[in-house]
């Protein structure tokens, strides 16, 4: 199958929508699939680079998320080359440019779009003049005019498909959790990162992701002191970079946290795994996670994750020997401090196996591959019954 994946966010960038594209497109290469990304153009990617199976379009920083882009032309061109390729499916992986450009790309060579649906938008709309401007109402319309058209969409969670249905989109829906390439997280890439960090017999809870406000990282960082009364050697590691963080650095100063509190700054793809494996427990406060593909990383390496309750968290975190939820810092204290201090009490493998297959690539990719035959075997029924309908009104004519 020629598989066209259309996205604004694509390495080098950091995210995990990268990631999870970057993932599939790995694994169905693997399967023997042809996949080409149409993406945006990125700074740190020169204009003469050549990348395999990768086109990039010209593109400007997005308002008020500087660090992702939006293409700015190139619909004609990226029809030229679809064409060219025999595409037979589109995958859209964003509801901004380059799914528009997929769209009209698709509607141009016949053949049926899916989407991913990755990001709950109604969080992040303080980003637009501090939420005065945009309304959870907009997302909606917005989200069902993106849809319209499209043969089916791809939910990361069972979070993501509530909203969907509560939009009123009418469309199939498949729940298809990303996954993650098991293999890279057999055996550390740098052994002595933990020694490097200067961490080798401290407790280290690790938060890896955008340093964003949305991300709550300042929850974690004012329970310190509770845990440190428990765990006095912790050490909170912040990984990541993002708008929050230079208030989160004067929040921990504020607290005299010192060493407690640690910034990387960020990091390069590569080294994410290692970096799970230098901690103990990773954890997060975040309410905005549509699928938590870091927690899903972080159990790949064989890391218990603490994580906010919700629907997405207490579905993934239904055992002990996975990981927990919390909902008051207090709760959040005992369970990190918990696992800190008896990390032995919860290591029967039989759960995280388990939950491993589940959230491995070749499911992810497997899972994919039947919608979009699904979605190939919908649009060529309604495209045949169409032509019935036509072939029989020009007959009455």
């Amino acid at each position: 199958m020629n598989i066209g994946i259309f996205t604004d966010t694509y390495f080098p960038q950091v995210s995990g929508v990268a990631t999870s594209i970057k993932t599939l497109k790995d694994e169905l290469e693997r399967q023997g699939h042809a996949v080409y990304i149409f993406t945006t153009t990125d700074p740190h990617v020169a204009d003469e680079a050549v990348e395999p199976n990768l086109f990039r379009f010209t593109s400007i920083p997005f308002v008020s998320f500087t660090d992702r882009r939006i293409a700015v032309r190139g619909v004609f061109h990226a029809y030229a080359v679809a064409k060219e390729l025999q595409l037979d499916i589109i995958h859209t992986q964003t509801e901004f440019s380059m799914g528009y450009i997929g769209k009209f790309v698709a509607r141009q060579l016949h053949i049926p779009v899916v989407h991913t649906y990755h990001t709950m938008y109604e969080d992040y709309l303080h980003y637009v003049m501090n939420g005065r401007l945009l309304r959870p109402y907009h997302v909606k319309q917005y989200t069902r005019a993106f849809l319209f058209h499209v043969s089916g969409v791809i939910a990361p969670s069972e979070r993501v498909e509530a909203t969907l249905q509560r939009y009123g989109i009418h469309i199939p829906i498949a729940i298809i959790p990303t996954g993650v390439d098991l293999s890279q997280y057999k055996a550390p890439k740098n052994p002595e990162l933990r020694e490097q960090l200067g961490l080798t017999h401290r407790p280290v809870l690790l938060s890896l992701s955008r340093v964003a406000y949305e991300k709550r990282i300042d929850k974690l960082i004012s329970a310190m002191p509770k845990v440190l009364a428990l765990v006095p050697d912790a050490v909170l590691l912040i990984v990541g970079d993002g708008p929050a963080r230079s208030d989160l650095e004067a929040q921990a100063s504020a607290l005299e946290l010192g060493s407690h509190v640690r910034f990387t700054g960020e990091i390069d793809h590569d080294e994410v795994q290692d970096y799970y494996r230098a901690a103990d427990v990773f954890v997060s406060a975040s309410d905005s996670e549509s699928q938590g593909l870091t927690y899903i990383e972080a159990l790949a390496a064989g890391r218990k994750v603490v994580a906010l309750a919700g629907e997405y968290t207490q579905q993934l975190l239904d055992d002990p020997a996975i990981g927990t939820t919390f909902v008051t810092q207090d709760e959040f204290v005992h369970q990190v401090a918990n696992y800190l201090q008896h990390p032995q009490a919860f290591d029967d493998p039989v759960p995280l196996q388990a939950k491993l297959h589940a959230i491995s690539a070749n499911q992810f990719a497997g899972s994919a591959l039947q919608f979009y035959r699904e979605a190939i075997a919908r649009f060529d029924a309604t495209a045949d019954a169409v032509d019935v309908v036509n072939e029989h009104t020009s007959m009455k004519g």
